[in-house]
């Protein structure tokens, strides 16, 4: 089977900023992605997700190595010093590259 090199860009964030996201990543040059509301805690506290202000979103994009270091880069320098932010990167393989530029 053929696999193809691809990166996958992980946002965990507060819900508030998932429209704003979403236009960054498809102007950044993604073509797709997937968002979950997700709870959790860390350094900031909980967010038990319990009414609007308190939910938090996973957005997951899988691009080539480029695209997701821009999406990367930009959520850092954009977002970081005002929300809750957590951001990683992880290597994946694709079967159909054409769907991940």
């Amino acid at each position: 089977m053929d696999t193809h090199a691809r990166k996958l860009v992980v946002i965990i964030t507060e819900a508030i900023l998932e429209k704003p996201l979403v236009e960054d990543v498809k102007r950044l040059g993604a073509l797709g992605y997937t968002v979950y509301d997700v709870r959790g805690g860390g350094k900031r506290g909980e967010r038990a997700g319990a009414w609007d202000a308190d939910r938090n979103i996973e957005m997951k994009v899988i691009a080539t190595e480029p695209v997701a270091e821009a999406i990367s880069r930009h959520v850092l320098e954009t977002y970081c010093a005002n929300y809750s932010v957590t951001v990683f990167l992880a290597d994946v393989a694709v079967l159909r590259p054409e769907k991940f530029p």
